[in-house]
């Protein structure tokens, strides 16, 4: 793979970034565009290592347009970067060409008294050649502050890329070299390989403002260098494997038998130079031995083991789950990716949302399973847990990458849920009950629904609200129906700010009492709320890909019993039709996103 530079623009801080164009294409790869300014010029020092040099081009029409100003060593220099410190200039980089370099654990010190060259070795070079996770290959551009000179490297330990080291100057002449390393300052997400920066991260540019301020870029990713390639042969490993497997299994029933082709078919008994090697008396005589042996073994094995026993029976099944199981392996190696779970980006832009559960002492067990499956999604700022009833647990006993908070309530009360809460700092809130398990994934992409419409309940459980009079009834019918009109804010994004305010407003307050005297339908009168209030769409649904309900695995459920659950929602519906008015008539189809979210 060949690699080009090119150029983005970013006028609101790194928040969203335009593509100009590119910048330089060569004929060989292009990669760690070293910019810098001198005597009024802009220049830039890739690394070129490919084509064997070090080459430095001036901008001619900044950004897009350069030239060749030299070469400036002819060395295969990678990841070179340069600093002007005390009078001299000074090239870091690492040549892995040279005898017994280890790589990505090599580095060498180049000085000049001018950008240009012409530029001597450092006379302890090699300066670093060892282990590839000390840091020894750059990282980004070296800075000086408080008056120290730091330099970043890479730690390619596990994978290239896999960390960045930061490390003091101690010692810089033209005869000596020290450094030190210091703490990076970065504190390492841990939701793992969701994490924009998961799996390794490479490259820290950080450079001082005129201001005084300083900023800084880092490139991060969740893919482990060499990802698609380890897949591939694991992949085509287990392909193999699944192959000797099902030839195995078709031995065991007697339905594959090693046959060789006829031997007028391969022209045997025609004596001619011209005949490929295959063909002749001597190999194919060779050949049916072979095979006649292994009909032979087969033959044993097949007598060893009797199929029609319980052991043969088991045997088979074992098989047959080994086959099953390689099969699964391939196309997860083949298509499946990484494994990480990313956010959808809206518009070239990423955000980040509270998580809002309701709970009680009966359910801790489900509460831990809950915050540590959900705390490693990308798009996840807080988790808050409404703590209605008993003794709240510690909130550092969970297993968690994000914050949790437990909220504790005076009432025991389904209104809670949807209680304002002023310490929530994002506008998106997922309300998500504790026993409903789902990827990561299909909650990214409810966040992603929600953000293109941040005015409407986005969630995961559709129902469909009709007849005369009023009935409340599952997905199924929704489904028949093809369409509906609520969602379930047990598993729903919503603005934090206008549906609270909403569901706690002054004529909401004889809903909330119903809601109290049922303990049930707080998500119906969010609903009917919201529909009211507005004359566009205020639900949209989003398909998950799967979803377990843990409550079925407990007592612990207040809609355990569904026939009294839905009688219960049914006097709801006729109760809050009185009040607010019908819900609108009109019903959301399936299938109405281009992304088919919704099927």
């Amino acid at each position: 793979m060949q690699g080009d530079i090119g150029v983005a623009k970013s006028i609101d801080q790194g928040v969203t970034w335009q593509h100009l164009g590119i910048a330089l294409d060569e004929e060989f790869h292009l990669s760690y565009p070293f910019v810098f300014g001198y005597d009024g010029q802009i220049y830039m020092m890739p690394e070129s290592s490919q084509k064997g040099d070090l080459r430095l081009y001036r901008a001619l029409n900044f950004p897009l347009e350069w030239r060749l100003e030299k070469v400036l060593l002819k060395k295969p220099l990678v990841d070179t970067t340069l600093i002007h410190y005390n009078e001299n200039y000074w090239l870091f980089g690492s040549d892995v060409s040279r005898f017994g370099a280890i790589k990505n654990g090599e580095l060498e010190i180049w000085y000049a008294n001018s950008p240009l060259g012409p530029w001597k070795q450092h006379k302890g070079n090699p300066v670093h050649n060892f282990d590839k996770s000390l840091g020894a290959r750059n990282a980004g551009r070296p800075f000086v502050y408080d008056g120290h000179l730091y330099r970043m490297g890479q730690d390619c330990g596990d994978t290239y890329g896999h960390r960045i080291r930061a490390f003091k100057l101690e010692v810089l002449t033209k005869e000596k070299y020290r450094e030190v390393e210091v703490p990076l300052g970065i504190v390492e997400s841990r939701k793992g390989r969701n994490a924009w920066n998961g799996n390794r991260y490479h490259h820290l540019d950080a450079q001082q403002l005129p201001s005084g301020d300083w900023i800084a870029v880092m490139d991060g990713d969740r893919v482990p260098s060499g990802d698609s390639t380890r897949r591939f042969l694991l992949g085509s490993l287990t392909l193999l494997f699944l192959g000797i497997l099902i030839i195995l299994v078709g031995v065991l029933l007697g339905v594959v038998r090693c046959v060789f082709p006829l031997s007028r078919c391969l022209g045997a008994g025609k004596r001619s130079d011209t005949l490929p090697f295959w063909t002749h008396p001597q190999f194919t005589s060779k050949l049916h031995k072979v095979f006649a042996r292994l009909n032979r073994s087969s033959s044993a094995l097949r007598g060893r083991i009797r199929l029609n026993t319980c052991g043969g029976t088991l045997l088979l099944c074992f098989l047959f789950f080994l086959g099953a199981a390689s099969i699964c392996f391939t196309v997860r190696c083949f298509f499946g990716g990484n494994g990480a779970e990313e956010a959808y980006p809206v518009e070239g832009q990423y955000s980040q949302f509270t998580m809002l559960t309701m709970t009680y002492e009966a359910r801790l067990w489900n509460l831990k399973m809950y915050i540590k499956h959900y705390s490693r999604c990308a798009s996840v700022r807080e988790i808050v847990v409404i703590w209605n009833k008993g003794q709240p647990p510690n909130p550092n006993d969970f297993d968690s990458t994000v914050p949790v908070r437990i909220r504790v309530e005076k009432k025991n009360s389904l209104n809670n849920r949807f209680k304002a809460d002023p310490l929530i700092k994002t506008r998106a809130v997922l309300e998500l009950d504790d026993d409903i398990m789902m990827t990561c994934n299909d909650v990214e992409r409810g966040f992603k629904a929600w953000r293109e419409h941040p005015d409407r309940l986005v969630g995961f459980y559709p129902r469909l609200i009709d007849g005369s009079p009023l009935k409340y009834r599952d997905e199924k019918y929704a489904r028949t129906r093809k369409g509906y009109n609520m969602i379930l804010t047990g598993a729903a994004f919503m603005d934090s700010q206008s549906a609270f305010q909403k569901y706690f407003s002054d004529e909401a307050k004889e809903g909330r009492d119903i809601v109290d005297k049922y303990f049930n339908c707080e998500d119906i009168l969010m609903n009917f709320l919201l529909a009211n209030e507005s004359s566009s769409r205020t639900v949209e649904y989003v398909h998950p890909a799967w979803a377990i309900d843990t409550s079925k695995l407990s007592s612990a459920a207040i809609s355990r019993n569904t026939q009294v659950h839905y009688r219960t929602r049914t006097h709801c519906l006729l109760k809050f039709s009185e009040i607010y008015g019908h819900l609108p008539l009109q019903k959301w189809e399936f299938d109405n996103r281009k992304d088919s979210w919704d099927l």
